[in-house]
C-alpha cells in the first residue's frame, strides 16, 4: 500500500498545480486578451461547472472503471487543457480549454479522496492535501518565474502541462498497482457502498450542514487564490509580477499545515481540527482588514491559508464516520460538488463586486463566508453527533 500511497499523493501534486495558476496569471493576462480583469471569473464558473458535473457522476463512473483508470484519465484530461491554455491567443480559446479542465478534476477528486477516507489513517488524508498545496504553491512561483524572465503567461501553462505529462506517465505504470493492493476486506468495503439518490443523500442527519460547509469553505480557499494578487495589486499597490509570487504564501500556508495537521490529526479529533482552522482564518483576515503595507500584508494570506489547511481534509476523512462507510463514496461525490458550486459562484460574486464598488471588500467577503461556514460546523456536529475520539 505504500507504493500506491506515493502515487496517490503525486497525482494530488497534479490537481493543486493548475488550481492556482489562473489567479497569480490573470493580473498579466486580461489586457492582452482585450477582457476586463472581473472576467476571471467566467473562466472560473466554468472549471468549476465541469467539476460539479463529474463529481456528481463520479460514483457510477468510479464502479464502472475504477478508481486507477478514473484518476489516469483525469489526469491526463488536465494535461492536455493546460497545454491548451498555453497555446490560446484569446479568451474564447481560454473558456472551451476550461471545460476539459474542470471535468478532469472532480472524478479524481471524488475517487482519491473515499479511497483515503476508507483505507487509511487520518494522518495520511491531510498529507494527501498537503501535496495538493505544494502543486497549488509550484503553480505561482513558476507563472512568476515565466512571467520575469521570459515576460509570458503562456510558458507558464506549458510548463505545468509538461509536469502533468510526466504526471500521466507514473499513473500509467501504477494502473496494476489498484488491483493488487485490494484485500478481500477492502473488496468488501467496496461491494457494501450503496448508491443514494441526491434527494436520499441531502435527507440523511447532517448533510445539509456539510454541504453548506463545504461551500463556504471553496468559497473562501478559491475567492483568495483568484483574487489574492488583484487585491495585492489594486488595493495595496504591489507590483502584478511581485504579487504573483506573494499569493504563493497563502498556498505555502495550506502546505504547512496541511503537513502539521498530519501529525496532529493523530492527538486530535476531527471536530478540533476543524474548529482550530476556523479560528486561524478568523485571525488572518483580521490581519487583512488592518491598514498596514509592504510584508506584513502576507501575515494575513498565510494564516489564512494556515487557518484553511486542516478543515477539508478532517471533514473528507470524517464522512464515513458521520454518515456511514456505505455511503462514503455518493456522499464524498456529492460534498465535491457542493465545494465546487462554492467555487463557481463565489470568486465570480466577488469580481462583480470588486469592479462595481471596490476590491477593497475582499476581507469583508471572506469574514462573511467564515461566519456563515462556523454556524454550519456547529449544527453539523449537533446533528451528526461524532463519536469519541473522532
Amino acid at each position: 500500500m505504500v507504493l500506491l500511497l506515493v502515487i496517490i499523493y503525486l497525482a494530488f501534486i497534479s490537481l493543486g498545480l493548475p488550481d492556482s495558476l489562473l489567479g497569480s496569471a490573470w493580473p498579466s493576462m486580461y489586457e492582452g486578451l482585450g477582457v476586463s480583469i472581473d472576467s476571471a471569473g467566467i473562466i472560473s464558473m466554468i472549471i468549476s461547472v465541469g467539476t460539479v458535473i463529474s463529481s456528481l457522476l463520479s460514483d457510477r463512473v468510479i464502479r464502472r472503471f475504477g478508481t486507477g483508470i478514473v484518476t489516469f484519465v483525469s489526469v491526463a484530461m488536465t494535461a492536455v487543457a493546460l497545454m491548451g491554455f498555453s497555446v490560446s491567443s484569446n479568451f474564447f480559446m481560454l473558456c472551451v480549454c476550461a471545460v476539459p479542465l474542470g471535468l478532469g478534476a472532480g472524478s479524481v477528486d471524488a475517487a482519491l479522496n473515499n479511497f483515503v477516507a476508507l483505507h487509511y489513517k487520518a494522518k495520511h488524508m491531510s498529507w494527501l492535501h498537503c501535496f495538493w498545496g505544494i502543486g497549488a504553491s509550484l503553480g505561482p512561483i513558476v507563472m512568476s518565474f515565466c512571467l520575469v524572465q521570459v515576460q509570458s503567461w503562456n510558458a507558464g501553462y506549458r510548463t505545468i502541462s509538461i509536469l502533468q505529462f510526466m504526471l500521466v506517465v507514473a499513473l500509467l505504470f501504477s494502473l496494476p498497482l489498484w488491483k493488487k493492493v485490494q484485500s478481500p476486506a477492502s473488496k468488501n468495503e467496496e461491494t457494501e457502498q450503496q448508491v443514494l439518490s441526491i434527494r436520499q443523500l441531502i435527507g440523511l442527519p447532517g448533510a445539509k450542514q456539510v454541504l453548506l460547509t463545504f461551500f463556504c469553505y471553496c468559497g473562501i480557499e478559491h475567492t483568495v487564490g483568484l483574487w489574492g494578487s488583484s487585491y495585492l495589486v489594486t488595493i495595496r499597490g504591489i507590483p502584478a509580477a511581485t504579487a504573483a509570487s506573494w499569493i504563493s504564501l497563502y498556498f505555502i500556508g495550506i502546505t504547512f499545515g496541511r503537513f502539521l495537521s498530519g501529525f496532529l490529526a493523530i492527538k486530535l479529533r476531527h471536530k478540533q481540527m476543524v474548529q482550530f482552522g476556523q479560528i486561524l482564518i478568523g485571525v488572518g483576515i483580521l490581519v487583512l482588514f488592518l491598514p498596514i503595507q509592504g510584508y506584513f500584508v502576507l501575515g494575513g494570506l498565510f494564516l489564512t491559508g494556515l487557518g484553511l489547511a486542516p478543515i477539508y481534509p478532517s471533514l473528507i476523512h470524517g464522512t464515513p464516520i458521520n454518515f456511514g462507510s456505505q455511503y462514503s463514496q455518493s456522499m464524498i461525490g456529492l460534498q465535491m460538488a457542493c465545494a465546487y458550486v462554492g467555487t463557481t459562484f463565489m470568486p465570480p460574486l466577488f469580481g462583480l463586486l470588486g469592479a462595481n464598488i471596490s476590491y477593497g471588500l475582499f476581507p469583508v467577503f471572506l469574514g462573511v463566508l467564515l461566519m456563515l461556514m462556523i454556524f454550519m460546523v456547529i449544527q453539523l456536529y449537533k446533528k451528526t453527533s461524532m463519536r469519541e475520539g473522532q
